[in-house]
Parts: C-alpha cells; sequence; structure tokens
C-alpha cells in the first residue's frame, strides 16, 4: 500500500524510465503482486533484487495440446493446404510450433510451406522468431494486435486467399471471425492454450490484498492474465474494491498497451513502458515507486520518509506490519485528532479499542520518536509530523 498522496498511474500512455545500474535498496519496504506464468521468474528474482517483497500468484498458466498430438495434426493440414499468408501472432508460440514440428519429422516440410507464403508477424517479438526460424521475409503488422494483422492482410491485397494463423492461447474470436469472412479458407494453430492456475487459491490472497490496499503495485504481462484476474476479482465480490485501489493507491502496470486493453476497459490507467519489454517495465516500475511513492515528514529535526512497509527515521529503518502500517498512514494522513474507532475501521480486522491502544503503543516504540504520535485524552491519538511536498528540500528547517 502506498501512503503517497499523488496519483498512483500516470494513465495509460506509454513512459520512459531513467537510465541506471541495479539499485539494490531501491524498493525496500514495497509489496509487489506478480500475475504472470511465464517467464515469471526473472521479473521475480529481479524485483527481489532491488529490494521488494513479491507475492506470485498466476492468474492463468500456460498448457502444451494434449501432448503436442493436436497440434501435429494442425500442422499436417496446414503443409497439405499450402496456404498463401500465414499470420504469426507470439513469438513463443512460433518456437513452440517448430519445436513440436521438428520433433515430428515435419520443420523441413513446414519451413518449405512457409518459404512460399507471404508472412505477417504481430510485434517484434514474433518477427524475431520468424527470423530465427531462418525466414526473413515477414513483414511486421502495424500494431502489436490480431486486429492489425488481420487490417495487414486487406491492405496487402491478399483477400480471398488460403490463410493460416497461428494462435496464441486466448483466441481474438471477432478477429477470427473478421479473417475468415475475407478468405478462401482459414487454418487455425495452436502450439499453446491458457488454463486456470494450479493453485487458484494464491490469485484470491492477492486479489484480496489488493482490495485491502496492503499491495504497492501489481505487474500484469498478458491481456489475459489481466482479463482473468479481473473475472477472478469479480467472482470474489471484490471487483469494486479492486479496481478502486488499482486507480488509486495501488500501482497498476502493463507491458505494453495489448496487456492493458483489459484493464483500460474497466477505468483502470496502468503505466507501460515506451519500449514493450520485460526489462523497461521493470524499470518503470522502480521509477514510479521510488520517485512518485515515497512520502517524507519532518518532526524538528527528525526526519521520516515512508516507502511501502519501510519506515525510515533518520536512516534508521523500520519495516512496519500491515497493522502498524494502517495506523501509521491513518493517523499521518489526518490534519487532526483520529480516535480509536476511526483508526479500527481501516484496519483488516477492526480491533477492539484495547487492542487498539496496544497497536498504537507497539507504533510509538518501532518509530522510537517520542512526541510524533501523542494520545489525546478521551479523543484519540494525533500525529504531529508535518507533510514535506515533494517539490520541497526536505533537509531544509525553512
Amino acid at each position: 500500500m502506498s501512503t503517497g498522496t499523488g496519483p498512483a498511474s500516470l494513465g495509460s500512455a506509454s513512459r520512459t524510465a531513467p537510465a541506471g545500474g541495479l539499485q539494490v535498496d531501491q524498493l525496500r519496504g514495497f509489496r509487489i503482486g506478480v500475475t504472470s506464468d511465464r517467464r515469471s521468474e526473472d521479473l521475480i528474482a529481479a524485483l527481489e533484487r532491488r529490494g521488494a517483497a513479491v507475492t506470485h500468484a498466476p492468474a492463468l498458466r500456460i498448457a502444451r495440446n494434449e501432448q503436442d498430438g493436436a497440434l501435429v495434426r494442425e500442422t499436417r493440414q496446414l503443409i497439405a493446404a499450402q496456404p498463401e499468408v500465414i499470420l504469426i501472432t507470439t513469438g513463443y508460440g512460433m518456437r513452440r510450433w517448430f519445436e513440436v514440428a521438428d520433433a515430428a519429422g515435419l520443420g523441413g516440410e513446414l519451413t518449405a510451406v512457409l518459404e512460399q507464403a507471404k508472412i505477417f508477424a504481430r510485434g517484434p517479438k514474433a518477427i524475431g522468431a520468424v527470423r530465427a526460424a531462418g525466414l526473413v521475409d515477414a513483414e511486421a503488422s502495424a500494431a502489436d494486435t490480431t486486429a492489425s494483422l488481420v487490417d495487414s492482410v486487406i491492405a496487402a491485397g491478399l483477400t480471398g486467399r488460403r490463410v493460416a494463423i497461428q494462435l496464441h492461447g486466448f483466441t481474438d474470436e471477432t478477429q477470427l471471425a473478421r479473417l475468415r469472412e475475407l478468405s478462401e479458407a482459414v487454418l487455425t494453430v495452436t502450439p499453446y492454450r491458457w488454463m486456470p492456475p494450479v493453485a487458484p487459491e494464491r490469485l484470491h490472497r492477492l486479489i484480496e490484498a489488493v482490495a485491502q490496499r496492503q499491495v504497492d503495485a501489481l505487474i500484469f504481462t498478458s491481456a489475459p492474465g489481466a482479463a482473468a484476474t479481473l473475472a477472478t476479482a469479480d467472482h470474489l465480490g471484490l471487483a469494486d474494491a479492486f479496481l478502486a485501489a488499482l486507480s488509486g493507491p495501488t500501482v497498476a502496470a502493463a507491458v505494453g498497451p495489448v496487456t492493458a486493453e483489459p484493464l483500460v476497459a474497466v477505468g483502470v490507467r496502468p503505466v507501460m513502458p515506451l519500449r514493450y519489454r520485460l526489462g523497461a517495465l521493470i524499470r518503470l516500475v522502480c521509477e514510479e515507486l521510488s520517485e512518485r511513492h515515497v512520502v517524507r515528514y519532518r518532526f524538528g529535526e527528525v526526519r521520516i520518509e515512508v516507502s511501502g512497509r519501510n519506515v525510515a527515521v533518520d536512516g534508521r529503518h523500520v519495516l512496519l506490519g500491515p497493522n502498524a502500517l494502517v495506523l501509521f498512514t491513518a493517523l499521518a494522513n489526518s490534519n487532526a485528532v483520529v480516535s480509536r474507532a476511526e483508526l479500527s475501521r481501516g484496519l483488516p480486522e477492526p480491533l477492539i479499542d484495547h487492542a487498539v491502544e496496544v497497536a498504537v503503543s507497539r507504533l510509538r516504540r518501532a518509530l522510537d520518536v517520542p512526541g510524533l504520535i501523542t494520545t489525546v485524552v478521551r479523543r484519540g491519538y494525533r500525529f504531529n509530523g508535518q507533510l514535506v511536498t515533494p517539490d520541497a528540500d526536505w533537509r531544509s528547517d525553512d
């Protein structure tokens, strides 16, 4: 949960991240959710190296198609049909298709068919996979979408032809129907498909934590994963709280506009890197959290900096638990006395008055700044620190 007063999202427009090497403590105290399956290890490792606490809860998983038998049959049908136009939607799908074809002894025949066809590829990863297969005559679509692939076929005057399309596990039925309307015949190959995660309860817990504003950033790397996460939040009855968090304190981050589409459709404006790459996404999340979700206070000569769950008091780091962080945030964000009842209502699990007193006492001991949080008899508690605005020099006493 970010305690910042600024917006968690700067809109769906792409932004760049500053150059720079690894900063080990850059994400200290921040909690980040990762919803991806494939390549999640690289993403998680990069975030943890920078100090983040990462919760991994795949929204979907990639599954191979019935021990590859279906894909082999589709490949044989494609070779026999000799399509004149072939559409490649994902780099991973292209690579996996050729791995299975080679294992079945069909690699040479498949290559020969693709060499004589006009190839359109969706995005740079798909283009790279096509070239890695030794096929250099491929044209990139104008945008990284299946709709753009179909537009490319029309723009090239290739309607009325035999067409094959490599699907990517989450079929765009609208564009597939459109392709069938303008083609003589359409063949499909599906190297992989999306399936529910093995442990769906992990995603449930992550969604609940986001809804309770206990997560600082949630990262999406595929449109199907984003759509599945939103559907699961709705199934749990947490859609409103989940979307409110993603539009407020929790940074929603998407690797590119295609991934962002399900989020944008429900009013969430995720941050995105200019280059739709995992490394660029990681740098952007680091920038967003470390530069825009750090809050600073002054209390006399004491300087207090809040980064997620981490509170640095004159350089001394204190890691707050969920309840302690909620209490600190409620007190620090108020310019008035906060009652015990108000503090209790904001906690993940409300406490009775005495338990609130104990929790506040523990918070005071953890911060060890006498006078920062004072008791107002019969009324509640008051935070006496002064918020330092982002454009101010918090080291100054002026």
